[in-house]
């Protein structure tokens, strides 16, 4: 079996990029050192190796199905619970007065990449668990996070998020599930919501639902939208689970891929009162939801990331293995046939992959990066971190999701008609992986989201801060051996990205806001692309700095990091220009065509 993640890779991006080794020195994190960071790295490897790559296969054929009124999951599902929570990580990256070890966001993601790479169903039960603590720690009361938060990052209860509903899934705007005040400070919740992960099993004593509602009188629109704690079962005063609290599982969904995650349709109020407990304010729950789903989209976009990286690296184990025809050059048709990878359009396909999947986890780990810079960094640079990473959040999510389906399609290519057979798991990470576009906002709502709002916020000062960033970079690229290719290709696709930016939002006013957005995709596609080549850019300025000096692996490793930001300088970063031009043009047809004409 082909190892799910490159060890070595994480090492290069957490150390050699981001120099994570140098966080001990901060306050927060001086009980730290490297050594902490690989020990912690190196047991969630082997958890997710034992407990959780053991099983994906199975869940994946056996999804979760209701057995005599409860959700039935693989077994391996459970034990792989136990671990997780034996281990500690579902408070790892919390305080340590709540028990956690306060670890850095950089190493907690690369930690958790671990588990997403290896079963990405089932990895959703602790990390949706993991994001309702993170918000009920900013916006819960304290009485609120000692009755519900702490049995979450205990392990003991399990958390999800229920925003949408049969008619409203991304419109968030239209839900109708109502929340009635009971005179005691508790509301009773009433309605259906829909597209639940992980809202109904037996793996924990209790389920906490954050659901978003309407208080009754509160107007329409996202202004009166409130958020509640809605546990599966009534607490007890003692913090003990009791009663049913009527939250009834109407169906399960069944998905063509994320089969080991419960996907629930649920009715609170069902059979008697559904009790919940508002979380702040009133009319602040979507506001209050962002903080969850914000974190939820870098998640899933180093979820994608994950799951083409294991897909890779299957496909590049059995590329040096298969042999399957003979050089262009030779003609003798008695010789050996030669291993698939001595084929060069083998080779494309393999350092296309590559240069996707490196690429979007350099994304990723910068993501959480930027986050320990906004809460342990300078505080003259917290505010700019805070505008690049709102910034990047929509490229974050949904760069990562779309380009890692092709480079696993490419790694289905390489293996032919193997890699269409369930004889090999990239078949199921292909189809893992096609949620991804879709949940936490889909492309069209990201494209949106930068365009509309994230290039012009405060002033443009995010986007600002993004060019401060590259050319900083590129600058530390001059007289670097073997860079000039990925330099003058990023120089490239930043000034074809500013120029189109610049002519839409000329054109804004006179556009309207429905035609300007029309082409907000390509907005999404340009400026995900120059992202990537930077992010490129950067590992190929440590790898150039650090090649002369190395030997064996290590050379290679360094020179294939090279030469797939080469691939991705000649191959990919051409690719923006097409999305600007089209940006710019302000084009029509897609806004044009008429309903009737399909």
């Amino acid at each position: 079996m082909a190892p799910f993640l490159s060890r070595r890779d994480l090492q290069f991006q957490l150390y050699e990029v981001l120099d994570t080794a140098a966080l001990p020195g901060r306050p927060r994190f001086a009980e730290h050192s490297r050594e902490v960071y690989d020990d912690i790295l190196g047991l969630a490897y082997n958890v997710a190796d034992r407990y959780f790559a053991n099983h994906a296969r199975e869940a994946d054929l056996n999804e979760p199905h209701v057995v005599d009124g409860k959700v039935k999951l693989v077994p391996a599902a459970e034990q792989a619970m136990k671990a997780f929570r034996e281990a500690g990580f579902f408070s790892a990256h919390a305080d340590e007065e709540l028990g956690g070890l306060q670890l850095p966001n950089v190493v907690a993601q690369a930690m958790h990449a671990h588990f997403k790479a290896a079963n990405i169903g089932t990895s959703s039960y602790p990390f949706l668990t993991i994001g309702n603590a993170n918000l009920q720690r900013v916006f819960a009361s304290p009485e609120q996070q000692q009755k519900y938060m702490l049995p979450l990052l205990e392990g003991r209860w399990f958390g999800t998020m229920a925003l949408s509903e049969p008619h409203a899934g991304s419109g968030l705007a239209d839900i109708t599930t109502s929340a009635t005040p009971r005179g005691d400070g508790t509301y009773a919740i009433s309605g259906t919501k829909m597209w639940i992960s992980a809202g109904e099993h037996e793996l924990s004593e209790n389920i906490i639902h954050l659901v978003l509602a309407r208080i009754k009188g509160a107007p329409a629109g996202v202004r009166g939208i409130s958020l509640f704690i809605v546990p599966r079962y009534r607490v007890q005063p003692d913090g003990s689970v009791g009663e049913s609290n009527n939250v009834v599982l109407a169906g399960l969904n069944h998905k063509m891929g994320y089969r080991g995650t419960t996907n629930t349709l649920l009715n609170f109020g069902e059979g008697g009162e559904t009790l919940g407990e508002l979380i702040g304010e009133p009319g602040q729950g979507l506001r209050y939801m962002f903080h969850m789903m914000n974190g939820a989209r870098i998640g899933v976009g180093m979820g994608a990331v994950m799951l083409g990286y294991a897909g890779y690296l299957a496909s590049l184990e059995y590329a040096r293995d298969r042999r399957q025809g003979r050089h262009a050059s030779n003609k003798d048709a008695a010789s050996p046939p030669v291993r698939i990878i001595e084929h060069a359009d083998v080779r494309r396909l393999l350092l296309r992959q590559k240069s996707f999947v490196e690429g979007g986890l350099a994304l990723g780990l910068y993501a959480a990066h930027l986050e320990d810079e906004i809460e342990t960094g300078p505080g003259e640079t917290r505010r700019d971190n805070e505008l690049l990473l709102d910034l990047l959040t929509p490229i974050v999510k949904s760069w990562p999701s779309k380009y890692s389906q092709e480079a696993l399609s490419d790694a289905i290519q390489v293996m032919g008609g193997a890699g269409y057979t369930r004889d090999y798991p990239v078949e199921m990470y292909y189809r893992d992986n096609r949620l991804n576009p879709i949940h936490e906002g889909t492309e069209g709502i990201q494209g949106n989201d930068l365009l509309g709002r994230k290039v012009t916020q405060s002033g443009g000062r995010g986007l600002q801060v993004l060019l401060e960033r590259i050319q900083a970079d590129l600058e530390a690229s001059e007289g670097l051996e073997g860079l000039d290719e990925i330099r003058v290709a990023v120089v490239k696709a930043l000034n074809q990205s500013g120029a189109a930016l610049q002519t839409i939002l000329g054109q804004a006013p006179e556009l309207g806001p429905d035609l300007f957005l029309a082409n907000a995709n390509s907005a999404l596609e340009m400026m995900g692309h120059t992202v990537i080549g930077w992010m490129w850019l950067r590992q190929a300025v440590t790898a150039a700095q650090r090649l002369p000096g190395a030997r064996g692996d290590d050379a290679d490793f360094y020179r294939g990091k090279l030469q797939a930001a080469r691939f991705f300088a000649t191959h990919e970063l051409p690719k923006v220009r097409a999305h600007a031009d089209l940006l710019a043009s302000a084009d029509r047809t897609t806004f044009d065509m008429q309903d009737a004409w399909f």
